[in-house]
């Protein structure tokens, strides 16, 4: 089992999920963080760290986000890992929220 960080993420990327976690399994893009599943040890810490409710237990991940946990899988591979606290964009209070953001993703 692994968490998943969906679509909320996308133009938030708050980073205070990345301080909690013990096996630095967060990885960063231009706009949005990603969960590699082969490293996430499903401890639990970051869930309730997430300013945005973005954050899901892979078998809690509501119906309408399901394709962020292959999109988690993909992009970890990719992007470089995270392991510190970044300040959040200047605009992320506004984007925490609004739906529809997918098409808003850097890759």
């Amino acid at each position: 089992m692994t968490f998943v960080i969906t679509e909320n993420c996308i133009k938030c990327k708050y980073t205070d999920c990345v301080d909690v976690c013990p096996v630095d399994c967060f990885h960063e893009g231009p706009n949005f963080l990603v969960i590699d599943p082969d490293e996430c040890i499903d401890c639990t810490l970051c869930e309730p760290e997430c300013p945005a409710n973005a954050i899901f237990s892979e078998d809690e991940v509501p119906d309408n986000q399901q394709e962020f946990i292959q999109l988690n899988a993909d992009l970890a591979k990719a992007w470089p890992s995270i392991s510190e606290v970044k300040p959040a964009s200047e605009d992320a209070d506004e984007w925490n929220g609004k739906p529809g953001k997918l098409e808003f993703l850097q890759r």
